[in-house]
C-alpha cells in the first residue's frame, strides 16, 4: 500500500507538468500558467595515446531535462519541477586494455518537486511541499580496474532503493529571486525495496526489528520503509543574468528527524568502548561501519555536535553559460550529508557529485518573450 501511494504521489507531481502545458494553451481558469521545459545533451571527451604527461582517457554523454510548470492566481501558485539526468562515461583505467573498455555511470537522478503557496504579508505565506528523490539504474561499488572491476562490483542502490519522499507544511518568505522555507512538521518517508541491499548493510536508515540484525541470512520479515518526523529547513536561490547569459541556481536543505538521538543510541555509544559491540545495542546500523577512531570521537560529542551530526544536509551549485540559444557552458555541485548512508570506500556520511561540461540543449516556454 505504501508503495502504491508514492508512486501515485510521484505520478500526480509528473500529471502536473502535463496538465501545466494543456493549461497554458487553453488559457484556462483564474490565473495564468508559465511553463518552461529544457531537455538537453552533455558530452565531453579526452583522449591520451602514449602521452609523456599520463591520463586515462573519457569520453562521456549525459542527457538531462529540466521542466518548471508554475500556476500563478491570485491566492496561490502552484509550482512544479522536475529535474531528470542520466548518463554514462566510458573509460580506459587499464593502459594495457582496448580503448574505453570500461563503462561507469556518470549521472542518475530523479527529483519531483510540487509546492502549493499561499501569500499572507509582505512575502510571508505558508506552503504545502511534496518532494520525491531516487534515480532510474542501478549503482555499484568496484574494486581495482579493467575485468578485476567488473568482477568485484557490488550493489548499493538502484530505482526506489533508496528513495525518498518528503512532504512539509512550511512557512515561507519569498521574493522574487530566492526563498526561504521552515516546516516543524515535516515527513520523511525512506524507502528500500531491495532485500539484498539491506541486508549487505545498504539500508539507508530503514530500521528492521531486533530479531533481523542477530540473524540477517535467514530473517524473512524485512521492513522496506522508514517514516520520520522531523524540521525541516529550505532556502532557495535561482538568478537568471546575474552577468549577461550566466545563469545562477543553488539551495541548501537540512531535516533533522526528532526519533534520529534515539535510533543513534547514544547511551549505548557512551557505556562502550568497542564500536564493533554498538552495532548490537544500537538499531543505528551505521556505527557498525564507524572507525574505531571515529567511534572515540563521537564518545566526546556535546549535544549541540550530536544535534548537527543527526542533521542531514543536501546543497546543490548550478551555473549555465549560455553561448548561443542551444549551447551552453555548465558546472553543477551536489554535496550531501547522511548519517544514514555510512559511505563506500572511506566515504563516510558525507556524498560529493560534480561536474563540468558543454551540453547542447532546447528550451521551450510558454508564454513565449517578446
Amino acid at each position: 500500500m505504501k508503495r502504491i501511494i508514492t508512486l501515485m504521489a510521484a505520478f500526480a507531481m509528473v500529471a502536473a507538468s502535463a496538465t501545466a502545458q494543456d493549461e497554458a494553451k487553453t488559457g484556462l481558469g483564474a490565473g495564468t500558467w508559465s511553463t518552461i521545459s529544457t531537455p538537453a545533451l552533455k558530452v565531453s571527451e579526452q583522449l591520451f595515446n602514449n602521452w609523456s604527461k599520463s591520463g586515462n582517457s573519457t569520453f562521456d554523454v549525459t542527457s538531462t531535462f529540466f521542466g518548471n510548470y508554475k500556476y500563478t492566481h491570485p491566492k496561490f501558485v502552484w509550482d512544479n519541477v522536475t529535474d531528470l539526468a542520466y548518463g554514462y562515461a566510458w573509460q580506459d583505467l587499464d593502459p594495457e586494455g582496448v580503448l574505453f573498455e570500461t563503462r561507469r555511470k556518470s549521472n542518475d537522478k530523479i527529483d519531483l518537486t510540487s509546492a502549493l503557496s499561499w501569500n499572507a504579508y509582505k512575502g510571508w505565506g505558508a506552503s504545502f511541499t511534496a518532494n520525491l528523490k531516487t534515480q532510474f539504474g542501478h549503482g555499484y561499488e568496484y574494486d581495482g580496474v579493467g575485468q578485476a572491476a567488473e568482477d568485484s562490483k557490488r550493489l548499493v542502490s538502484t530505482f526506489f532503493a533508496p528513495a525518498y519522499l518528503t512532504t512539509a507544511l512550511s512557512f515561507e518568505y519569498k521574493k522574487t529571486d530566492w526563498s526561504v522555507s521552515l516546516s516543524f512538521l515535516t515527513g520523511k518517508t525512506t524507502f528500500v525495496f531491495n532485500d539484498s541491499l539491506i541486508r549487505e548493510g545498504h539500508d539507508y536508515g530503514v530500521i528492521q526489528d531486533d530479531g533481523f540484525y542477530t540473524d540477517k541470512a535467514n530473517y524473512s520479515n524485512i521492513k522496506h520503509t522508514y517514516f520520520a518526523l522531523g524540521s525541516y529547513i529550505r532556502a532557495q536561490y535561482l538568478k537568471k543574468d546575474i552577468v549577461p547569459n550566466l545563469d545562477l541556481y543553488a539551495r541548501i536543505e537540512l531535516f533533522y528527524d526528532y526519533g534520529k538521538p534515539k535510533n543513534m543510541g547514544w547511551k549505548a555509544i557512551e557505556e562502550s568502548n568497542n564500536w564493533a559491540e554498538v552495532g548490537t545495542r544500537t538499531k543505528y546500523t551505521g556505527v557498525e561501519t564507524t572507525s574505531q577512531e571515529g567511534f572515540d570521537r563521537m564518545k566526546g560529542f556535546n549535544w549541540l555536535q550530536r544535534r548537527a551530526f543527526e542533521t542531514d544536509l543536501d546543497m546543490e551549485v548550478k551555473l549555465d553559460y549560455r553561448f548561443s540559444s542551444h549551447i551552453a557552458a555548465n558546472f553543477a555541485l551536489n554535496l550531501k550529508y547522511d548519517t544514514d548512508f555510512s559511505g563506500m570506500g572511506r566515504g563516510g556520511h558525507w556524498q560529493l557529485y560534480q561536474l563540468a561540461g558543454v551540453q547542447v540543449f532546447f528550451s521551450w516556454k510558454t508564454p513565449k518573450e517578446g
